[in-house]
């Protein structure tokens, strides 16, 4: 019987292979993976203990890849890596940061507007992938005709995104652990600014969005509780009363479910219990936590728009 496990690439690519029970394979083994026309090195991160059904079969990679290689038989495990796989694995690290430089040099040579990210070669070398990030897209195709004759092997380009780039990159997040990208997910949410502001958080865009310039991928972690929430706690402007007297809301904090409330006839404020006010008319009052100044507002979410994906 096979089972499923996930492998984690050199340059950071991960994805699905199926291996046989027989195999014993664990997490942290090294493996050769036969892929399409090329065979593999890669190390096993999860082993999955799923079996493998070849009518449901997908291949997630996880970086990169264009469409059309989201769905295709998953990559079988022939078996695991020996000593001197090892061996002829750490060369092809060697070839992979040279074949980068020599490339580096071409797209300087052809003035194209790319940023080289890594390179990776195949086990057997039939194969040389490169990942690279750009404003828009690129057309490379010189380029590649070029790599190939000089490298005498099939060359393949990726095109990744900022995302994607710092999923490789690696590094710390503001909450003090690694990055989420480059540590558990294995593929993007939709994420947008909606999310944020249904979590009652700050626009600030230094404040929502990650090392990546994006919107942080922790946004849709806890969206659906925010919702529920959201349902039972009163709007900003509503106005309520409470033992105080009669005011207006103007703040409140989903998780304490507690609002804070001006009164109306001293303007002095108080933080009360969701259960301790009582709506009498809502939205009287329209309070914005942004600026009322169009123009301002126009520009921020201008600028909201292109954490976006």
């Amino acid at each position: 019987m096979e089972f499923l496990y996930d492998i984690l690439l050199d340059n950071g690519i991960k994805y699905k292979a199926r291996g046989e029970e027989t195999l014993s394979l664990k997490v942290g083994d090294y493996c050769i993976i036969r892929k399409d026309f090329f065979l593999d090195y890669g190390q096993i991160i999860a082993a999955l203990r799923t079996p493998y059904n070849p009518d449901e079969a997908l291949r997630e990679i996880h970086h990169s890849g264009p469409p059309s290689e989201k769905r295709a038989e998953i990559p079988r495990i022939q078996r695991k890596a020996t000593m001197v796989d090892q061996s002829k694995a750490n060369e092809n690290q060697i070839r992979s940061k040279s074949a980068l430089r020599t490339a580096g040099q071409y797209i300087e040579k052809l003035n194209l507007p790319m940023k080289l990210i890594n390179a990776h070669y195949a086990f057997d070398g039939k194969l040389l992938a490169i990942q690279f990030s750009a404003e828009g897209r690129v057309d490379f195709r010189e380029l590649v005709k070029q790599l190939a004759a000089a490298f005498n092997t099939r060359i393949e380009l990726r095109q990744i995104g900022v995302r994607d780039e710092t999923a490789i990159i690696g590094g710390l997040s503001i909450c003090g652990r690694p990055l989420c990208c480059c540590s558990f997910l294995t593929e993007f949410a939709s994420i947008n600014v909606k999310m944020a502001k249904e979590q009652d958080l700050s626009l600030t865009p230094s404040t929502i969005s990650g090392i990546c310039g994006r919107l942080k991928c922790c946004l849709k972690y806890e969206h659906e509780g925010y919702l529920e929430l959201e349902k039972t706690m009163p709007r900003r402007g509503d106005c309520c009363e409470c033992k105080e007297g009669r005011g207006r809301i103007i703040d409140r904090n989903l998780l304490t479910q507690r609002v804070v409330v001006q009164m109306d006839d001293t303007g002095r404020t108080v933080s009360c219990s969701r259960e301790d006010v009582n709506v009498v008319y809502p939205e009287k009052y329209k309070i914005s936590r942004g600026t009322n100044r169009r123009d301002e507002q126009d520009d921020a979410s201008e600028e909201l728009a292109k954490l976006e994906d």
